[in-house]
């Protein structure tokens, strides 16, 4: 079982930066697939980016592709995603997720919320023009 608590949201504005921090609990942390989610009010929840446990390639979305940057402190049991030339479209609870242990998700999977097991709570992005 993974714990997953996000921290780093706030309030900025227009072309300001944030860095989200997705703190897990155990000892696994350095063999899960991290992943970065959010979700707009009256909006699906959306892929951002995610990073495997495998050392492989990391993922964006096109919409954040350039601007944000996921990454992971296995020392730390920590995920990162840092949030640079922000938009108000990026407002949204943003979600960090785990796979699995050890599992090893495609380039399709790795971007759809049903390959994540375990979720945090969410932390809040407000971007004001």
């Amino acid at each position: 079982q993974v714990q997953l608590v996000e921290s780093g949201g706030g309030s900025v504005q227009a072309g300001g930066s944030l860095r989200l921090s997705c703190a897990a609990s155990g000892r696994t942390f350095s063999s899960h697939t991290m992943g970065w989610f959010r979700q707009a009010p009256g909006k699906t929840r959306e892929f951002v980016a995610t990073i495997p446990w495998s050392g492989g390639t990391t993922y964006y979305a096109d919409s954040v592709k350039g601007r944000f940057t996921i990454s992971r402190d296995n020392a730390k049991n920590t995920a990162y995603l840092q949030m640079n030339s922000l938009n108000p479209e990026d407002t949204a609870v943003y979600y960090c997720a785990a796979a699995s242990l050890r599992r090893v998700l495609s380039y399709y999977t790795a971007k759809n919320d049903r390959g994540y097991d375990y979720w945090g709570q969410g932390t809040q992005v407000t971007v004001s023009s």
